[in-house]
């Protein structure tokens, strides 16, 4: 998805499945915590029903309108982690395991040597 969207643009909007039917509309976006780029979106899928966390990646806004590029079921069936709270990395990363979605390794550390210690001398 565009990352130079303001995500509070993002709520109030339609979202639609993969075959264009009608999921709802978004309550919530929730930002990565690192970089702070939209990651996920709740989306009200009924009056008296739940929240469903989307991704935003690989979900496009054509139209003023969200189009999630999954089934409709799939969606209706994620994890329900409520929503107004933060989501935490085990539960993104059940979400990203719902969809299929690739995980990224987290970044290694390189393993360098940053110089000599303080007040060690080299011979």
């Amino acid at each position: 998805m565009q990352t130079d969207i303001d995500p509070r643009n993002l709520i109030g909007r339609k979202a639609f499945d993969r075959n264009g039917t009608k999921l709802g509309t978004i309550d919530e976006v929730y930002l990565d915590d690192a970089t702070g780029v939209p990651e996920w979106a709740a989306i009200r899928t009924g009056l008296f029903s739940r929240d469903a966390f989307v991704p935003l990646e690989p979900s496009e806004l054509v139209d003023g309108t969200l189009r999630v590029p999954f089934e409709r079921a799939l969606i209706k069936d994620a994890p329900d982690f409520g929503v107004g709270r933060h989501l935490s990395p085990d539960q993104e990363l059940q979400l990203y395991h719902h969809y299929g979605l690739d995980v990224a390794p987290p970044p290694t550390i390189p393993d360098h040597d940053f110089g000599k210690l303080a007040g060690s001398e080299e011979t």
